[in-house]
């Protein structure tokens, strides 16, 4: 079973979130929008949308998003089957946590890493 097959999206936080989105946005061209980040549509070479996409977003530092990790950030990575993945890695002995979210959005579940940092797994609906 292929485990990562890529990023999902990379979240952090800041001091000051809107500054830090608008400095993004003019400085490196960002397209960021009111939710708080963006999302980057994966292509081909000649510029053709390949079916996923990668988001990009700046938080608060207030945000308990990424508990139980006190780090400032989380990557998420996408994944072809959470469920199968996620009884892997705790027959691995990996820190997982309980939950595990099912909406229109895919599938999602985290774990801690040997660091603290807490990883985001996301299996994308089906055709993306």
């Amino acid at each position: 079973m292929q485990r990562v097959t890529g990023i999902g999206g990379i979240f952090f936080k800041a001091k000051d979130a809107l500054a830090l989105r608008a400095w993004y946005k003019c400085h490196l061209g960002i397209d960021v929008q009111e939710w708080g980040g963006a999302a980057f549509i994966w292509a081909d070479a000649d510029g053709k949308p390949t079916g996923g996409t990668t988001i990009w977003s700046v938080g608060a530092t207030e945000s308990d998003q990424f508990a139980p990790s006190e780090a400032p950030f989380m990557i998420n990575y996408r994944v072809e089957d959470l469920h199968a993945l996620v009884k892997l890695l705790r027959e691995e002995g990996c820190d997982v946590l309980d939950k595990i979210d099912e909406s229109d959005f895919g599938k999602f579940a985290w774990l801690m890493d040997p660091e603290g940092n807490k990883v985001e797994l996301w299996q994308p609906p089906a055709g993306q």
